[in-house]
This record gives structure tokens, C-alpha cells and sequence, in this order.
């Protein structure tokens, strides 16, 4: 996959922006490093300061599509790898929060599908639901003092990552596994564990850790077709 092809199919999202600002400063982020659909969940209204803080990429503005939901749009778009961003990473009690640092997302990400990342309101970010309906989660570093960075610097830094390697990437027999393959995936080990005669409230847990563990792992198509194989001769077995 060329460079042109990879950021193509990269989706900014930008939930419930609360200030036309930094829709503005988040646009011209991504003008920066080739970035050119913004998609907006239920935003602020985009005044004129949306604009002039965009700067060069006013028409990143201009043609950004909004979406009344971030629900509704991963399913219009049938996006393949979601990546959320949190300035406050949870522990081991929170399986949906464990971040990942910028820099192994980038040397990872080796996805010929879409892909989708994920920014927060200013206030207080994406909320636990919305972190749910993510593959793996990214956090950057900062000083406990001062940890929520502003949300054009955050991508800034993240986008920076992503771009770097970008012509380094070899992707032949290495394809990250689509959204429909791992879905194959999360099937089998419900089976499997509906067979096991677990309680309700221990099968809901299994399914999330296997769900973040597959999402974190960035595994291929390869991959996720050997472990269904594998799977499917355990289910027969129970």
C-alpha cells in the first residue's frame, strides 16, 4: 500500500466538539500530515472561528461529515480498526482503558482497511461506552501535574507517529485482520464458552478481555484464520 492509499483511509473523528475552534486547529493537524476526512459526531455549531483557525485547511472543515452518533457512524462506514484516544488512562480494573503509547500504534498499524481515530469532547473525552466500541485504546505520556492535552496537539502527536514509518511499512502477507475476520473470532469464543456452563456475568468479562486482547495484538488475516481453525476444533471437542 502506498502512502496516498494508507491516509485515505484513515477517518479523523472528532466527538461532540464543544468549541468551532478546535474543529479549526484539529483540521489543520491533519492538513499537516496529508489527513483529509474529518468526520464530526453531534458538534458545536461551526462558526466562523472554526475556519480562520483552520487556517489552510478550511476545506477540511468545509467537507467534514457530521453523524448524529458515533454509533451510527461506524456503522455507515463499516470501518475495519477503531483507535480512541484517553489523557486518562485507567488499571487492570478497566480492561476497556489500557492504553497503548503513540509510537507502537504506528509501528503496528499495518491495516489495507478503514480505520478510525478518535478524539473526545474537551471536557472529559470519550465516555466509557464509547471507548467500549473501540479496537485499542492510545494515551500519550504527559506530566501528572498537567495530563489532558489540548486535542490539536494530541493528534498532532499521534498523526506525527503514524506518518513517520509510513514508508516503511511491508505490508505483503502481513495485512492486519478486517473487522468481519475478527468478528468470525469473537463468535467462536462465545460458543465456546457458552459450552464451558459458565455464569452470565463471567462469559460478559471473558468476551471483553478477548476482545481487547485482539484488538491490542493488531493481529493479520493469517492469523485470525489459524485461530479460528483452532477454535472451531476446540468447540467440537466440548
Amino acid at each position: 500500500m502506498d502512502v496516498e492509499s494508507f491516509l485515505a483511509n484513515i477517518y479523523v473523528v472528532f466527538v461532540e466538539a464543544e468549541t468551532p475552534g478546535n474543529v479549526g486547529f484539529l483540521a489543520r493537524s491533519m492538513k499537516n500530515f496529508g489527513l483529509e476526512k474529518l468526520i464530526l459526531i453531534n458538534p458545536c455549531k461551526l462558526t466562523k472561528e472554526a475556519y480562520f483557525q483552520a487556517s489552510h485547511a478550511q476545506d477540511l472543515v468545509k467537507n467534514s461529515v457530521k453523524f448524529e452518533s458515533l454509533a451510527k457512524f461506524l456503522e455507515k462506514q463499516d470501518v475495519d480498526f477503531v483507535v480512541g484516544t484517553t489523557g486518562m488512562p485507567g488499571g487492570s480494573y478497566r480492561l476497556a482503558r489500557i492504553p497503548i503509547k503513540p509510537e507502537k500504534l504506528a509501528n503496528n498499524l499495518k491495516i489495507k482497511g478503514k480505520i478510525a481515530i478518535l478524539f473526545g469532547r474537551e471536557g472529559n473525552g470519550l465516555s466509557n461506552q464509547e471507548i467500549e466500541l473501540c479496537d485499542t485504546i492510545v494515551s500519550i505520556p504527559t506530566h501528572t501535574s498537567y495530563p489532558v492535552m489540548n486535542i490539536s496537539h494530541a493528534a498532532a502527536i499521534i498523526f506525527y507517529e503514524l506518518f513517520k514509518n509510513i514508508n516503511e511499512f511491508d505490508l505483503e502477507g502481513l495485512e492486519e485482520a478486517s473487522l468481519l475476520e475478527k468478528n468470525y473470532l469473537l463468535g467462536e469464543m462465545d460458543e465456546i464458552t457458552s459450552k464451558m456452563g459458565l455464569p452470565p456475568h463471567k462469559i460478559k468479562t471473558s468476551r471483553k478481555a478477548f476482545k481487547n486482547i485482539i484488538g491490542r495484538s493488531f493481529i493479520t488475516g493469517r492469523e485470525a484464520h489459524t485461530l479460528k481453525g483452532l477454535f472451531r476444533r476446540m468447540r467440537m471437542k466440548l
